[in-house]
C-alpha cells in the first residue's frame, strides 16, 4: 500500500494493469498459498483439497476458496486442487513469470545478511546492485557483487532495469533514500527502516519492522500471563519458583 504523498518528488504515470484489482487481504494471502503449494509438489503431491491447502496455509477454509475465486480457480468437487496448475495460476498473478531486478541500499549488518540471501533468486528476485553512504563499506564485495555509492543510483537502475528498491538504512536517511529511488523510476519500495516513508501516488511500499512484530508478541505474552497469573492481590510467581509457604509464629511468643 502506498504511504503518505510526498509533493517534492514527480509521480510517474504508469500503464493500465493487465489483471483486474484483487482485495488487498487476497494478496496478501497468495504468497502462503504459494509456499505451501511447493511444498506440497516437493513431496509428491498433485492434488489437494481446499482445507488441506487452508491448513498448510494457516488460514480457514472458507476463505481460501473465496480467495482462489478471484482467481477463477475453483477446484473439482471430490478431487480437489491441481497442485502445478494452481502454482502456475498464482505465479501469473503476483508477476513471477519474470525475474524482477532489485536494488539494496544500506549494507549494514541487517543489509549485508539480505544481500546473501539465497531465497530470493528461488521466488524469482534478482538482487542487481547494493548501494551505501559509507566511503568505508563503497567496494566491499558481498555474494559476488560489489557495494557502490549511493550517487551512482540513477544511473545503475536504469541501466539493470530495477524494479524493486530495498532500504536497509537508519531510519534517519531512509527519506531521502526513497526519494531518491522513486527519482531514479522506481515503484515499489520495500522498508526496513523503522520509520514511514512518505511517496508520491502510484509508489507501493511494503514496510517490515521487527521491532513492532517483537512487541505484538510481547503484548501477547502479557496477555497470556495475565490469563494464568495469580488472583488480584497474590504474589506474582515465575515458573520454578517455590510454593509460597505459611507465615510462622515469631519464636519467644
Amino acid at each position: 500500500m502506498s504511504q503518505h504523498p510526498h509533493p517534492g518528488v514527480p509521480v510517474r504515470a504508469g500503464a493500465v494493469p493487465a489483471l483486474p484489482d484483487l482485495p488487498e487481504a487476497t494478496v496478501a494471502r497468495l504468497p502462503e498459498y504459494l509456499r505451501a503449494l511447493h511444498q506440497l509438489a516437493e513431496t509428491g503431491h498433485e492434488t489437494v483439497s481446499s482445507e488441506g491447502l487452508a491448513s498448510a496455509a494457516g488460514v480457514n477454509s472458507a476463505k481460501l476458496r473465496k480467495d482462489l475465486s478471484h482467481l477463477g480457480s475453483y477446484g473439482t468437487r471430490g478431487v480437489g486442487y491441481d497442485v502445478a496448475l494452481l502454482i502456475d495460476q498464482i505465479e501469473s498473478v503476483l508477476g513471477l513469470t519474470q525475474s524482477r531486478a532489485v536494488a539494496l541500499i544500506g549494507v549494514g549488518n541487517l543489509g549485508h545478511a539480505l544481500a546473501g540471501y539465497a531465497g530470493f533468486a528461488s521466488r524469482a528476485f534478482r538482487i542487481a546492485a547494493l548501494f551505501d553512504a559509507d566511503p568505508g563499506r563503497i567496494g566491499e564485495e558481498i555474494n559476488g557483487l560489489v557495494v557502490r555509492h549511493i550517487d551512482e543510483l540513477p544511473r545503475v537502475a536504469a541501466e539493470e532495469r530495477v524494479a524493486i528498491g530495498v532500504i536497509a538504512t537508519p531510519a534517519a536517511a531512509a527519506q531521502a533514500v526513497a526519494d531518491q529511488l522513486v527519482t531514479a523510476g522506481v515503484r515499489s519500495i520495500l522498508n526496513f527502516a523503522p520509520c514511514v516513508l512518505s511517496v508520491p501516488e502510484g509508489v507501493d511500499v511494503r514496510k517490515v519492522d521487527l521491532a513492532i512484530e517483537l512487541q505484538i508478541l510481547s503484548f501477547h505474552e502479557h496477555r497470556k500471563a495475565s490469563l494464568t497469573g495469580p488472583p488480584a492481590g497474590g504474589p506474582a510467581t515465575r515458573p520454578g519458583d517455590a510454593p509460597p509457604t505459611e507465615p510462622q509464629e515469631a519464636i519467644g511468643t
